[in-house]
């Protein structure tokens, strides 16, 4: 297997290890396949990788998305609405949307009151519409993804706050 370099976004040597570190988990990932490397992608926002490998000469490929959080702690995002309130994060790597349909009112926007159990979003992957829902009572504070982006594992997709504080 050939192996390529990974750069660093940010200058220094904690960065440079990371990413040293990162490169050799993925490589030791790829050699542990239980089948032939077929793709390999990595991403450097929120980290993820995604690895697809052959099964068998007569089976269809086979998909798995591996979270580099993992193996890497997934880095602090620095912000102040995440600080002041609940992070609704995505389950998985996909596209996200903030209404049902294409034209359709949002799920929610900044200062609507939601309820446990109460769908916020979707998050497409592999054609699958995953519905994401909150676990707790709150208020959106911020909605940090626009409709259709990509998202990755783990990425904060909303911040809630407690009902009832300022608005």
């Amino acid at each position: 297997m050939a192996t390529s370099e990974l750069s660093a976004r940010s200058a220094g040597p904690d960065a440079v290890d990371d990413v040293r570190d990162l490169h050799d988990e993925v490589v030791a990932l790829a050699r542990d396949l239980p089948g032939g490397l077929r793709r390999l992608t990595v991403r450097d926002g929120d980290r993820a990788v995604e690895v697809e490998w052959a099964t068998g000469p007569a089976e269809a490929p086979a998909a798995a998305v591996v979270p580099v959080a993992a193996v890497v702690p997934a880095p602090v995002a620095a912000g102040p609405a995440e600080t002041e309130g609940t992070a609704v994060r995505s389950p998985l790597v996909g596209t996200f949307y903030t209404a049902p349909s294409p034209g359709a009112d949002p799920f929610v926007r900044v200062g609507d009151e939601v309820e446990p159990g109460q769908t916020v979003g979707i998050v497409e992957a592999m054609k699958l519409m995953n519905p994401i829902v909150v676990d707790e009572a709150g208020v959106v504070a911020d909605v940090l993804v626009g409709d259709a982006e990509s998202v990755e594992y783990d990425q904060v997709l909303l911040v809630l706050r407690p009902a009832g504080g300022p608005r």
